[in-house]
C-alpha cells in the first residue's frame, strides 16, 4: 500500500538544489505527483506531493536531506495527505476564478484582499505576488461556489478597487488558463 506525503523544503538558493531534493526522493523510491517551486528573495522554496511505499517515513526523508553535500542547509516539513491527490484535483471547484490585482506598492495590500475574501467566505486556493519597483501585482485563484451573485461580487470588487486605488480584474479560471498557458498562440 502506498501513501502520499506533502513535502515543503526551503534553503538558500543555489544551482543543483532541485537535483539534490529529487535525488533523495528517487533514492527512497518516491514517485513525484505534483510540485510547485519558486525562489523568493534568494531563498529556494518547493512544495511537493510524493507517493511512497508505506514503509518510508518522514525520518527517512529528513535523513536523506541532511546527507546532501552542500554549504546550504535544507529545511523541510513533511505531512501525510488525508485525501489522495487524484481526488483533491478532481475536487477543484467548477466556480474557480482568478482575481488579478495591481497597485502602486504599499504595506497592507495582500491584507486588504485577504480581508475582502474572508468577509465573503471566499476561499483562496492559490496566491502569487510580485513587486517590481513601485508596482505590486497579486494573482488570487479563488473558489466562488459559495457566492450567490457574481454581479454583486463584481460591484463589491469595483468598490474596493476605487476605495483602495487598485486595478482589479475577475475572470473564470478556464479563461485565465487558456490565455496564460505556455505555448498558447499569440493572436
Amino acid at each position: 500500500m502506498n501513501k502520499q506525503l506533502v513535502i515543503s523544503v526551503m534553503s538558500k538558493d543555489r544551482p543543483g538544489i532541485i537535483a539534490d531534493i529529487t535525488g533523495v526522493i528517487l533514492d527512497l523510491g518516491g514517485d513525484l505527483a505534483d510540485l510547485n517551486q519558486s525562489v523568493l528573495g534568494g531563498y529556494f522554496t518547493m512544495i511537493l506531493i510524493v507517493e511512497f511505499d508505506e514503509k518510508i517515513t518522514a525520518e527517512d526523508l529528513f535523513a536523506g536531506f541532511s546527507h546532501i553535500q552542500s554549504k546550504t542547509k535544507i529545511e523541510a516539513s513533511i505531512k501525510q495527505m488525508d485525501v489522495p491527490l487524484e481526488i483533491e484535483k478532481r475536487n477543484l471547484p467548477t466556480e474557480t476564478f482568478i482575481v488579478t490585482v495591481q497597485a502602486e506598492n504599499r504595506k497592507g495590500l495582500v491584507k486588504i484582499m485577504g480581508d475582502f475574501f474572508f468577509a465573503r467566505h471566499i476561499n483562496v486556493l492559490d496566491l502569487e505576488t510580485t513587486k517590481q519597483q513601485k508596482h505590486y501585482t497579486m494573482i488570487f485563484q479563488i473558489d466562488l461556489s459559495q457566492i450567490s451573485s457574481l454581479a454583486v461580487l463584481r460591484k463589491e470588487l469595483e468598490m474596493v478597487a476605487e476605495q483602495e486605488h487598485l486595478e482589479i480584474v475577475l475572470q473564470h479560471n478556464d479563461i485565465f488558463k487558456a490565455t496564460q498557458e505556455v505555448g498558447t498562440p499569440v493572436i
